[in-house]
């Protein structure tokens, strides 16, 4: 089972990809998991997504294939693997289709997940952490006993400044500009299969795993 995940942020493909990795033995190849570990092991290609990290910017197509055949060269992903938050633009799932051609590990199936911008929105912008121990909330899914505060410590809940409700919508608007034409680049190529991502996380499992009976 080899698959690549697409869906705007808030789409909970981190989610999905874990259940999915649980579910059916394979590992969970995260981009920001891999430039991490790629940064920490001190490798060549660390040091150059490094540099661009700490300036801030966008790490290059080129750099980030460099991070990926880093984690493919491991071989834990001859038996499968879920690719979750990359690709993210045409050109790297040209350079993605080309390296997995030489490893002889074709993608199977990509699946999209959509949901609305406001369904986005609310996810993403009612996010609150405890700073103090890290408690998750969430303004009205997993609200505190005390609005705004943590029920562990009394301390006064925090606001990622990427999940402000602005910032939320510039990355789906960064999302559909650059991200969302791999929809129709795969669709192209007889693997993509959307699922709705408006439903609870079980219910989303459920859907994914009807797309999924085809590969057995």
């Amino acid at each position: 089972m080899r698959l690549v995940l697409l869906g705007p942020p808030g789409a909970g493909k981190g989610t999905q990809a874990a259940d999915l990795c649980r579910r059916f033995g394979v590992p969970h190849i995260s981009t920001g998991d891999m430039l991490r570990e790629s940064v920490k092991a001190g490798t060549e290609v660390g040091k150059k997504a490094q540099s661009y990290m700490e300036a801030g910017k966008l790490v290059p197509d080129a750099v980030m294939i460099g991070v990926i055949e880093e984690r493919f060269s491991r071989g834990d992903g001859s038996r499968g693997f879920v690719l979750d938050g990359f690709p993210r633009t045409v050109g790297q799932a040209e350079a993605l289709e080309s390296l997995l051609a030489r490893l002889g590990l074709p993608i199977q199936r990509v699946i999209s997940f959509s949901a609305s911008d406001e369904t986005i929105v609310e996810r993403i912008a009612g996010r609150r952490t405890c700073p103090a121990c890290q408690t998750p909330y969430h303004a009205r899914f997993q609200p505190p006993r005390k609005a705004g505060v943590c029920d562990r410590d009394g301390e006064e809940l925090a606001q990622r400044p990427d999940d402000r409700e602005e910032k939320v919508r510039e990355r789906l608007r960064a999302y559909r500009d650059q991200t969302a034409p791999l929809v129709p680049y795969y669709e192209k190529r007889g693997l993509l299969r959307g699922v709705s991502a408006e439903a609870s996380p079980d219910e989303v499992f459920r859907a994914v795993e009807k797309v999924l009976t085809a590969l057995a």
